[in-house]
């Protein structure tokens, strides 16, 4: 990336002297940005292009090339990309379309591209790209229109995506609210450099504080969780856009957890445990960007609204409230201190109104400096939010100027939203954006920007310090069970987790002796490894009697061959365990690099139904178990619901923490594990298993 974004010398491939025509674009830009470095122009039709010498072929330099723009065909780009190795380039940017992303050929295009850098030692940004944008050295190989404009650069903003449209948007947009990026890379179908690696380079750049990630697709969550920790130990911001967060993969999972969760739930634990900041559409990846990095970090979710205008407080609070952002009385000592600034018809409680009649005081704008002062020292508040209306002209100005000041002395961040037209208040939001300071456009802007900065109101578990797992035989008997080869029990006492006693009958007379040992109404289900849940084919009864056993047997049995379920074992007569309130612990892992993931939630044959689940990163300890617990909205029925006695929590969290553990050991492996339902008898009684699947989505036997 170094040759990228900081090369001393450009070649560009089949730059064109023709004004209108895109590839002229990017010598024209590298001129324009005031590139200091050599340019080479490459076209054997000109003599010269834009003053320059123009050389037949890329031989023909006389000096060493550091970065090499090709802007030929798709056919002919991997030839380029072997020249480029003989004159000692060691990047190149890839403009051309016509690869992978127009089928089979293009893709065979694509991989003899790859290979050819590869072989020279070239990396490739691209292809399908529309180049990269660097301001400290006035980078800019790219042909977007967008760069047509002053684009600045002093803002410590980056941004990498892998579409040259969105990339384009974002450029344009950023410009027009007075967000000059300071780097810009358009990574299209990234055969060899991707997005990530791109991103990683970016924040080891002291130019850049703020990076902004644009993915269709983010495939390797090893690579991915290295840049969210990276971010974190440079004590910088990462924000994230991600498209097509499809959910089309849930219908294939077998396991209730599987289809309750979205495919892309590891990536989004990851980015919450490490403080990436995701965001859901364009604007909100700017409003973050542009504010993540020039105000200071939100310890919480309370804020402190102040207006001129007792409607915008109403609706700054009903925002706030849709983002889960809390507006807390404030103090005694700071309504006090607010009394004598704000006008009597005004209000002090928060939101504070300070009213148009502020402004008709004698140092009117400075008293709402002192207002954001007092709110902001009030330890109930987290963030001061001011609400602008029609304060414009000189006025607006004056406060804007002492806002800023303000803002500057606070050890909180100062959030504004100006509601008046830009032609009134142009001086004012001058002076704010000279100050590095965002001014939204809306008051839901404010509060859902704050909302994605605030620290979650259910923060993830820190990285667990637990073992991988209990013991390497713990794991391997995971590993054996997942693969069928090792029984659901022996897996269940290795974790340490009870489970009811059971035997399985192979016949009506083994089912009926069966029964009859255990004395009392017992439970019967067809036992085959690859059914994923029993209920759906009729497979379970419950409250069989002893005498009934041997015909329950035969009807199992009936379902079984009716329902064409494989490799039927015979049937389970399992002792009934005493009502309690019924959980679902599950596990996911994957191939893609992410760490496997464990839920727990209210379970049963209506987990589905009610979706009431709670996730994290494997492996957690017990206590963070407990914490998940208490993040269900069904945690009242563990809790003690309408007097009812408390369930054993302790021996249900213990059990998350065991699964969590034993999955852990298998990170990379792909899986989906089960417990449904897991009782919890009241506190002290235990917790019992009492089905279990284990299993690899990419087992041909499932």
């Amino acid at each position: 990336m170094s040759r990228i974004l900081h090369p001393r010398s450009v070649a560009l491939v089949g730059v064109s002297g023709r004004a209108e025509s895109l590839n002229a674009r990017p010598l024209r830009y590298l001129l324009d940005r005031g590139y200091e470095g050599a340019i080479y122009p490459i076209n054997p039709n000109y003599d010269e292009l834009e003053g320059l010498r123009c050389y037949e072929n890329l031989a023909d330099v006389p000096e060493p090339v550091d970065l090499v723009l090709v802007l030929v065909a798709a056919s002919q780009s991997a030839a380029i990309v072997r020249q480029a190795g003989t004159v000692g380039a060691t990047a190149a940017v890839i403009f051309a379309s016509g690869f992978a992303e127009t089928g089979a050929a293009g893709a065979e295009l694509q991989e003899e591209l790859r290979g050819a850098g590869r072989k020279a030692g070239v990396r490739v940004l691209g292809p399908n790209c529309q180049g990269v944008i660097y301001a400290p050295t006035g980078m800019a190989a790219t042909f977007t229109a967008a760069a047509d404009r002053p684009l600045g650069g002093q803002s410590g903003v980056a941004y990498v995506g892998q579409s040259g449209a969105v990339g384009g948007s974002v450029l344009d947009l950023a410009a027009e609210m007075g967000l000059g990026l300071t780097a810009w890379v358009s990574t299209g179908n990234q055969a060899d450099l991707d997005l990530v690696e791109v991103a990683a380079a970016l924040v080891e750049d002291d130019a850049v504080q703020v990076v902004m990630l644009y993915a269709e697709v983010i495939s390797d969550g090893a690579a991915y969780t290295h840049l969210a920790q990276q971010v974190r130990v440079a004590g910088k911001h990462l924000v994230v856009l991600v498209s097509g967060r499809s959910d089309a993969g849930r219908r294939a999972a077998a396991s209730h957890t599987g289809s309750m969760l979205g495919d892309d739930v590891a990536f989004v634990l990851t980015s919450k445990r490490y403080g990436v900041t995701l965001v859901d559409d364009v604007d909100e990846l700017l409003a973050v960007a542009a504010t993540v990095g020039s105000v200071r970090d939100m310890q919480g979710r309370r804020v402190g609204v102040i207006t001129t205008s007792g409607g915008a407080g109403s609706l700054a609070a009903d925002h706030c409230a849709s983002h889960d952002l809390e507006l807390p009385e404030l103090g005694p000592d700071a309504q006090d201190r607010l009394a004598p600034l704000v006008p009597d018809f005004g209000a002090l409680a928060n939101p504070v109104d300070v009213t148009a009649q502020l402004f008709n005081r004698d140092g009117s704008a400075r008293a709402l400096g002192e207002v954001c002062t007092i709110v902001a020292e009030d330890p109930e508040v987290d963030l001061v939010a001011v609400v602008l209306t029609m304060v414009t002209g000189e006025l607006g100005a004056a406060v804007a100027k002492d806002l800023t000041a303000t803002a500057s002395r606070l050890d909180k961040p100062l959030f504004v939203t100006w509601l008046a037209g830009n032609g009134q208040t142009k001086q004012g939001r001058d002076i704010f954006r000279a100050a590095g300071m965002p001014v939204f456009k809306s008051v839901g802007d404010l509060a859902r920007t704050a909302g994605l900065l605030a620290p979650s109101s259910s923060q993830p578990a820190q990285q667990s310090t637990a073992e991988a797992a209990d013991t390497d035989d713990t794991v391997g008997l995971l590993r054996e069970c997942v693969a069928g080869r090792a029984s659901e029990a022996r897996l269940l006492t290795a974790l340490g987790i009870s489970q009811p006693a059971s035997t399985v009958a192979t016949n009506a007379h083994e089912a009926a002796a069966a029964a009859e040992g255990f004395g009392r109404p017992v439970a019967m289900k067809v036992y085959a490894t690859l059914l994923a849940h029993k209920s759906d084919v009729g497979g379970v009864l419950l409250g069989v009697l002893p005498a009934d056993a041997a015909d329950v047997y035969d009807e199992l049995m009936s379902r079984a061959t009716e329902h064409a379920v494989d490799e039927v074992g015979g049937v389970l007569v399992q002792e009934m365990i005493s009502p309690g309130t019924e959980l679902i612990i599950g596990a996911t892992s994957a191939a893609d690099g992410y760490a496997p993931v464990i839920t727990v939630g209210i379970g049963g044959v209506t987990t589905e139904l009610y979706r009431d689940v709670a996730s994290e990163l494997a492996p957690v300890t017990a206590e963070q178990a407990e914490a998940m617990l208490r993040r269900l909205q069904g945690w009242p029925l563990l809790a003690g619901f309408r007097g009812a006695a408390p369930a054993d929590v302790k021996a249900a969290a213990e059990a998350v923490a065991s699964v969590s553990r034993a999955v852990a050991g298998l990170a990379g492996q792909e899986l989906e594990f089960e417990i449904n339902p897991l009782i919890v008898a009241e506190d002290g009684g235990g917790a019992f298993a009492v089905d279990l699947l284990a299993h690899s989505p990419s087992d041909s036997r499932s």
